[in-house]
């Protein structure tokens, strides 16, 4: 997002208020936000018709799309892709008129096969490699968690020498609490914040968690975010359609230093989703 200063930012509101914007709005246009999309969704689609699929994601007004590794999520709808060549698939994504800044990678991949998973990363062009959470059992202890928050660490000083960030991406299981904590928040303390950057889902608003709470509570410790939007009995619907204040959202995003956005819904919803968004920078 670009940096405004105070004089300006109060003679842009009130030139969108004489235009008859809402102040969110007048604020939000400033913001010049690229659409982005998780592809993990549509991935059955993906997985048949690659070109395709993101030219029709790119139409739909996206502009960035964040991948899933083709190895770590083979066996489940990325199988297809493991054979393509990354700097093919780079291709490929640009020819559809998109960027792509960031994949999610399984937890496994920043152990062992990590040295050739920063050469794939490379060769897809990324500047974020995002753990997809740590996948522990149901009975993994709090212990557990921290020790995998460790062993992140350590994998992310190799990506950071490598020119790229580490992210970690949160399911609703890290907010639930261990040993009298919440699980978010103990990893929190956990990560290394000059190596390990956090991709907050807002999903959790399911749970009562906002995401605008924890951009304010830690500033500067994200990279991105997954949006999806929800009504009260948590039905899944557009974002801009559910209970997320989405002016709260995107002002507490830039303190949370986030850069990407991308949209994880089911796929009737992407396109409305989009017009949404767009509909905020017009």
């Amino acid at each position: 997002m670009t940096n405004i200063n105070r004089r300006s930012f109060i003679g842009k509101m009130a030139a969108g208020a004489a235009l008859g914007l809402s102040p969110f709005l007048a604020q939000a246009k400033m913001l010049n936000i690229p659409v982005g999309f998780q592809t993990y969704p549509i991935r059955e689609m993906l997985a048949k018709d690659f070109p395709g699929t993101l030219k029709s994601m790119a139409a739909q007004g996206y502009q960035l799309t964040e991948m899933c590794s083709p190895k770590g999520y083979a066996d489940i709808g990325y199988g297809p892709l493991v054979g393509m060549k990354p700097s093919e698939m780079r291709r490929i994504i640009t020819d559809a008129g998109l960027q792509c800044p960031s994949c999610h990678f399984g937890f496994a991949e920043f152990g062992q096969p990590l040295d050739e998973r920063i050469e794939f990363a490379h060769g897809l062009g990324l500047s974020q490699m995002i753990c997809s959470t740590f996948w522990l059992p149901k009975d993994a202890t709090l212990d557990d968690y921290l020790a995998a928050a460790d062993k992140l660490n350590t994998a992310a000083e190799k990506i950071k020498k490598a020119g790229m960030q580490t992210g970690f991406h949160n399911h609703e299981f890290e907010f639930h609490e261990l040993g009298g904590q919440l699980i978010y928040d103990a990893l929190m303390k956990r990560l290394d914040p000059a190596l390990v950057k956090m991709q907050f889902q807002t999903e959790v608003i399911n749970l009562g968690y906002k995401a605008s709470d924890y951009f304010n509570k830690y500033p500067g410790r994200f990279i991105s975010a997954h949006l999806s939007d929800w009504t009260a009995d948590k039905k899944q619907v557009p974002v801009g359609q559910g209970t997320i204040d989405w002016k709260e959202f995107f002002t507490a995003a830039k303190t949370g230093g986030v850069k990407n956005f991308f949209v994880e819904m089911d796929l009737d919803k992407y396109r409305d989703s989009a017009s949404y968004i767009r509909s905020l920078m017009a």
